[in-house]
């Protein structure tokens, strides 16, 4: 042995390791040992020769597990997407509680190599991120993704600066998903805004953490999920307290952070937390309500109701928070939080299981919410809330090209979201969804009122005010729009990029070039932004950054028409669409 070791050459390189696992293979192995042993055989081959089309090689086979390497991050992250695309297709001619799901994991480092494999911490990092990955998803460093964020068309999710089973130091990953567009939806963590100290506003401030579900079926989480998302929205009503928005407190579900840090960084005075049980026809509530200032709790109450009893104890909770933060409640607004109840309660089921699919913002996460809340609809045909969810799907589809009748998928939103406001004039959502429908149709007046319409309703919603502001700022408005981005990204400290996209068209109609530069490389999805990043430079006369960026966006949208883009676009002004137009053709588009 020892004289093997003297002839064993050890030498250093620097390369992509990609790690993925199979998730629950113990269990898969002992449903039905030889059927799951013969699967992954078969699958095993098809990732090898898959992996080399990449220019990577598998390392080693561990198992269930593949090591990989790459000489570039851009090919160890397509493999990777490649990768679940082959077990999906595979998993298509199996039982489902027989599919064979990965995770998997990519970084970039120098690594030791040698006649036995690879070896050192950098390989040792990308097997830790593939044990953190969630099924079906690639998590890569930000080594990684600083190689790839500008060049290939995936969205990426800032996760964090993660802590790793034995990696001393925290890593900092992100989320690949294949579907960009829904990327720029989702809520994110902000690289730039980890350390920043937010002080809490002038006025009374809430954050809602998710309420845990106890005891039961996890999948029972939608509820606990539902009745707190409806309690942010009754908070959310009154314009004298500042609520937290719901993407962004739904970060701290799975933390162990206690609530006066997760307070520090929202930036607010109050956070409300509480615990739901659910048995047959019965509901257990704990809620309270902590002082960050001072870690006391100020007010904590436990509810042990029929579940018919679920909408007074929403108001009940709602009004507590509100009096114990000393919040002056207008008679208007009084009358604006309450809500329509559905005259089924199944219905009301329906909708909150939707909730948690369209958040996703994935093409198919789109189409099982839009099941689910026509699900509610057949139960009650006069459900405003529904109606007004539907009509978001729809547009939804409609914004990412989704749909397969485009010019369909907006008339429809726009009949179910005039039905919600007819059934429910309170309701915040179906005038935003209006707002929305209305732009697009390039009905300019119409969507601006629609949106007054809806903030007044609900002030405090961050997603709404972002929508508002891109409407202002097609309309001409430009001032106005960045005033509202910024209230809605403090609103939703966790925004998506597409509060940036926004912001960066506002500057952008205004000739601040290099603050569209600066608002549009803060996105975690930069390919996104290359367009209009490609017009500010050219702008500028900078004609070398402004080419590099044309041809990068031509490399991840292969199928960018100029003239489709400029009839598609709602600007009021011509001369708005016709300043884009010029930046774009001086780019080289």
């Amino acid at each position: 042995m020892s004289g093997h070791n003297e002839t064993t050459t050890v030498r250093r390189q620097l390369g992509a390791v990609l790690f993925a696992d199979v998730v629950g293979y113990a269990r898969l192995m002992g449903n039905d040992e030889i059927d799951t042993y013969s699967a992954l055989k078969s699958l095993l081959e098809q990732l090898e020769t898959a992996c080399q089309a990449h220019d990577g090689r598998v390392v080693a086979v561990r198992g269930d597990g593949v090591l990989a390497l790459f000489e570039t991050a851009t090919n160890a992250v397509e493999f990777g997407v490649e990768l679940h695309r082959i077990a999906e297709q595979s998993n298509r001619a199996r039982p489902e509680d027989q599919h064979l799901r990965f995770r998997a994991g990519v970084h970039l480092g120098e690594i030791l190599v040698d006649d036995r494999g690879i070896h050192g911490d950098n390989v040792n990092i990308a097997a830790r991120l593939q044990e953190i990955a969630e099924p079906g998803r690639v998590f890569v460093s930000a080594s990684v993704y600083e190689q790839i964020r500008n060049r290939l068309r995936f969205g990426f999710e800032f996760l964090g600066p993660q802590m790793l089973k034995n990696i001393a130091e925290p890593v900092a990953a992100y989320c690949v998903r294949s579907e960009v567009a829904g990327a720029t939806m989702a809520a994110t963590r902000r690289p730039e805004a980890l350390h920043a100290h937010r002080p809490p506003p002038g006025i009374p401030s809430v954050a809602v953490l998710p309420f845990t579900s106890l005891g039961g079926e996890p999948s029972d989480s939608w509820f606990a999920d539902g009745l707190t998302e409806d309690i942010i929205l009754n908070l959310s009503k009154f314009k004298n307290l500042f609520v937290i928005a719901r993407n962004s407190s739904f970060f701290f579900k799975a933390s162990t952070k206690p609530p006066q840090e997760a307070a520090r960084e929202l930036g607010v005075r109050y956070v409300a937390r509480g615990s739901v049980r659910r048995a047959a026809a019965r509901v257990r509530i704990a809620v309270e309500l902590i002082d960050a200032e001072t870690g006391r709790t100020i007010w904590g109450e436990r509810y042990d109701r029929n579940i018919d009893d679920i909408f007074a104890i929403q108001d009940e909770v709602t009004d507590a928070i509100v009096a114990a933060t000393a919040v002056l409640i207008e008679a208007q607004e009084r009358k604006r939080m309450a809500q329509t109840a559905p005259a089924d309660l199944a219905a009301y089921g329906y909708v909150l299981r939707g909730q948690q699919y369209i958040f996703r913002y994935t093409r198919q996460d789109n189409r099982e919410a839009q099941t689910l809340y026509e699900r509610a609809l057949a139960r009650d045909q006069d459900y405003a809330r529904a109606s007004a969810a539907i009509s978001r799907t729809m547009n939804i589809d409609w914004r990412y090209s989704w749909a397969k009748d485009a010019e369909h998928a907006l008339d429809t939103a726009l009949s179910y979201a005039q039905r919600a406001v007819e059934l429910d004039p309170t309701d915040a959502r179906g005038f935003g969804e209006l707002g929305f429908v209305h732009l697009y149709r390039k009905e300019h007046d119409a969507a601006i009122g629609a949106y007054r319409r809806a903030l007044a309703l609900n002030p405090n919603d961050a997603d709404l005010l972002s929508d508002y502001a891109d409407a202002l700022a097609h309309s001409g408005d430009n001032q106005a729009a960045i005033g509202n981005l910024q209230q809605a990204m403090r609103l939703n400290p966790y925004f998506p990029d597409q509060y940036l996209w926004h912001l960066g068209g506002a500057y952008y109609n205004l000739k601040q070039y290099d603050a569209v530069i600066d608002t549009l490389t803060k996105m975690n999805n930069p390919t996104e932004g290359q367009r209009i990043l490609a017009a500010s430079y050219a702008q500028l006369g900078d004609m070398d950054q402004a080419r590099n960026m044309a041809a990068r966006h031509r490399e991840a949208h292969p199928n960018f028409s100029l003239d489709r883009w400029a009839k598609v676009q709602p600007d009021r002004l011509e001369e708005d669409t016709q300043h884009f137009v010029e930046g774009l053709k001086k780019a080289g588009f």
